[in-house]
C-alpha cells in the first residue's frame, strides 16, 4: 500500500520548489552598466575616409540653402546708425540703453494700448541684457540678434508711485546704465531722488503706472524684488529683439540723442 503521509509530504516540497523558481524566473533582471564605448564621428570636410566625407557632403547639401536664406536676412540692410551706440555712461545712461529703453517703451505702447487700452509710462531694462554695441554704417536684423541674443519677451507690470521710489533707490544703489525710459529724476550729494517725474508729470505715491520690462526682470532677476510687488502683470509676448528688427525696419536712422532724465550733482 502507497505511504499517502509520505507521498503528501513530497508533493508540497515539490510545490514550493515550482513557486520559488517560478517567482525567480518571473522577476525582473537586473543590468548594471560595465563599460561604455565612445566613437567620435566627423562631420567637417576634413573628414579622414572617404565614408565620412560623403556624409559631410550630405549634410552640407542638405543645410546649405537654409543657411543661405538666413544668412541673406540677417543681412540685409533695415537702417543706418549715424553714430557707434555703446554702453559707456555718462549720469548713469549710456547711448544704447537709452535707445533701448525709448523704443522698448515706443513699441510696447502700441500693442499694450490695443490690448489694455492702457498706457506704457515707465520702461527700465538690465544693462546687463545689452550683449553688443551697434555700430556706425549700415543695421542689420543681425545687430539685433548681437545686441540681444536672448529670447527675453517684454512684461508690462503695474505698480503703485511707492514701488517706482523702491526702482529709484535701486538704481542710485545699484550705480549701473540700466536702459530707462519716461522717468526722469535727479540725484543729490546726499543719494537722494528729487525732482522726480513720470511722462513729464511728478510722482503720485498712490497713482497705479505700468512699467514695461523685460521677463527676466519682471521675476525678480538682478534683483529687481520691487516688481513683486506690482497689482498685475501683462506678458505682451513681444520679444525686445524683435521690437529692435521692427524700429529698425521703420525708420531710415537710428535715433539716440543724450538727454537729462538722469542728472548726477
Amino acid at each position: 500500500m502507497v505511504n499517502l503521509k509520505k507521498y503528501n509530504d513530497v508533493f508540497k516540497l515539490f510545490v514550493i520548489f515550482l513557486t520559488f523558481y517560478s517567482i525567480q524566473s518571473c522577476s525582473p533582471s537586473t543590468y548594471r552598466v560595465t563599460k561604455v564605448v565612445a566613437k567620435q564621428l566627423p562631420v567637417s570636410q576634413t573628414a579622414e575616409t572617404n565614408n565620412n566625407t560623403a556624409i559631410t557632403t550630405t549634410y552640407e547639401n542638405y543645410i546649405s540653402p537654409y543657411r543661405t536664406r538666413i544668412n541673406k536676412d540677417l543681412d540685409s540692410v533695415l537702417a543706418y546708425c549715424p553714430l557707434t551706440l555703446d554702453k559707456k555712461a555718462t549720469n548713469l545712461q549710456s547711448p544704447i540703453g537709452n535707445m533701448m529703453a525709448d523704443v522698448v517703451l515706443a513699441y510696447g505702447n502700441k500693442v499694450f494700448q490695443k490690448r489694455e487700452n492702457k498706457n506704457i509710462s515707465v520702461c527700465i531694462l538690465n544693462n546687463g541684457g545689452i550683449r553688443a554695441i551697434l555700430p556706425k554704417g549700415n543695421v542689420t536684423a543681425r545687430n539685433a540678434f548681437e545686441i540681444m541674443p536672448f529670447e527675453n519677451s517684454l512684461v508690462v507690470i503695474a505698480l503703485r508711485g511707492v514701488q517706482i521710489r523702491e526702482l529709484i533707490a535701486y538704481f542710485i544703489k545699484e550705480q549701473q546704465a540700466h536702459p530707462l525710459a519716461g522717468l526722469t529724476f535727479q540725484i543729490d550729494k546726499n543719494k537722494q531722488a528729487t525732482t522726480i517725474l513720470i511722462q513729464g508729470k511728478e510722482l503720485m505715491d498712490d497713482n497705479l503706472y505700468y512699467v514695461g520690462t523685460n521677463d527676466y526682470l519682471a521675476n525678480g532677476g538682478d534683483n529687481m524684488s520691487f516688481f513683486s510687488k506690482g497689482e498685475h502683470t501683462y506678458d505682451l509676448n513681444y520679444k525686445l529683439r524683435n521690437i529692435l528688427i521692427d524700429y529698425f525696419t521703420a525708420v531710415d536712422t537710428v535715433s539716440a540723442t543724450p538727454d537729462n532724465r538722469i542728472l548726477v550733482h
